[in-house]
């Protein structure tokens, strides 16, 4: 069994489903970034598009990796993926410093609201960093490894997916159908292909992505909760 997990990192699915994420991408932010970007609308501070060109780089990268072990070309795709913690470090430290710079923006329409957005960001980033730490923990096991990393993936797309309200405004409650339904269901397809391919679903998706998946969830049932309200604050005071 090790052996076929193991030649599953040569397949197309991976890299695949990072192309699907580079559309969504394109799709999501093209009304609320790159179309204001093109029309000279758009103001922010500089971190704000280091945030977007990092997060974009994630993707590529995902991309340029799956590529590097089709062709076989191993001994490469281990020293590229040196960047991959310092990378997703940045988006981390720069997608915090965007949602408080969003916050301070917000605040005076939307309130608690924005104070509870910059903890569920927060929260959000964080959990991708540690996917990202367990990947790379566990990249001598390559069935973990790559699952992890395309946990990680999935995750940090959310935004993008619930950014499709805007092309989308006939959905009813984006923030389900979109940034979790939606956004999360690559992991069912994931699980699919793997009892099809081996018989069995690997516990990367077994256990930890609906673990995961109903973290989210809960987020999205508590949001602006006193607790969430709270720990918002707490973050905006301790960040200004």
């Amino acid at each position: 069994m090790a052996t076929a997990w193991a030649r599953d990192r040569a397949t197309r699915f991976y890299g695949g489903y990072a192309l699907v994420g580079l559309t969504v991408v394109a799709l999501g932010f093209s009304t609320t970034y790159f179309l204001p970007m093109a029309r000279r609308t758009f103001a922010a501070p500089r971190f704000v598009h280091l945030h977007g060109a990092a997060s974009l780089c994630w993707i590529l990268f995902v991309i340029a990796q799956s590529r590097l072990v089709r062709a076989t070309r191993t001994p490469t795709h281990r020293r590229l993926g040196r960047v991959a913690l310092p990378l997703a470090a940045l988006i981390w430290a720069s997608g915090i410093a965007t949602q408080r710079w969003a916050t301070e923006r917000d605040l005076p329409d939307l309130g608690t609201a924005a104070t509870s957005s910059l903890a569920a960001t927060t929260s959000g980033l964080t959990l991708f960093l540690l996917l990202v730490i367990a990947a790379l923990a566990l990249r001598r096991r390559p069935d973990w490894h790559k699952r992890l990393m395309l946990l990680a993936t999935i995750h940090v797309l959310w935004p993008a997916f619930f950014r499709l309200r805007h092309l989308l405004p006939m959905v009813p409650r984006p923030e389900i159908w979109l940034a979790l339904v939606l956004a999360y269901s690559p992991i069912l397809v994931a699980s699919i292909r793997d009892k099809a391919r081996y018989g069995k679903i690997h516990p990367v998706w077994k256990f930890v992505a609906p673990a995961l998946v109903i973290e989210q969830a809960l987020e999205i049932a508590t949001f602006n909760s006193p607790l969430w309200q709270r720990a918002g604050q707490a973050l905006y005071a301790a960040l200004s």
